[in-house]
């Protein structure tokens, strides 16, 4: 594992978040929910099915990408075979993309 500096950790994560934000957007347009990038939080906000809400933040002190969605966890560490935050294998953007089809269609 790679331990970053605050400022390249900074620098990544908000890299990251932006690549994350990008790839929900046609899924968003398509399905109706919001995403908003403020403050270096990254928000996903559903309406339909049910009201949701998912919250990728960074965690600075420990250098991981938490992120809060249907009542889990998930602490993504820097990567840099996949050169992002990920979780076994699964990196930021594709892991929001599951978690969101996911939440779309029902599952948990």
């Amino acid at each position: 594992m790679t331990t970053l500096s605050e400022q390249d950790f900074r620098v990544k994560s908000d890299e990251s978040f932006e690549r994350a934000r990008h790839a929900l957007l046609p899924l968003a347009d398509q399905e109706g929910f919001e995403i908003e990038l403020s403050n270096g939080v990254l928000n996903v906000t559903f309406e339909e099915p049910t009201d949701e809400r998912f919250v990728v933040s960074p965690n600075a002190p420990v250098r991981q990408v938490w992120i809060s969605a249907m009542a889990k966890s998930y602490k993504l560490s820097w990567a840099p075979e996949v050169d992002d935050f990920a979780l076994n294998g699964e990196t930021l953007p594709q892991l929001l993309q599951r978690l969101t089809r996911a939440f779309l269609s029902g599952g948990s």
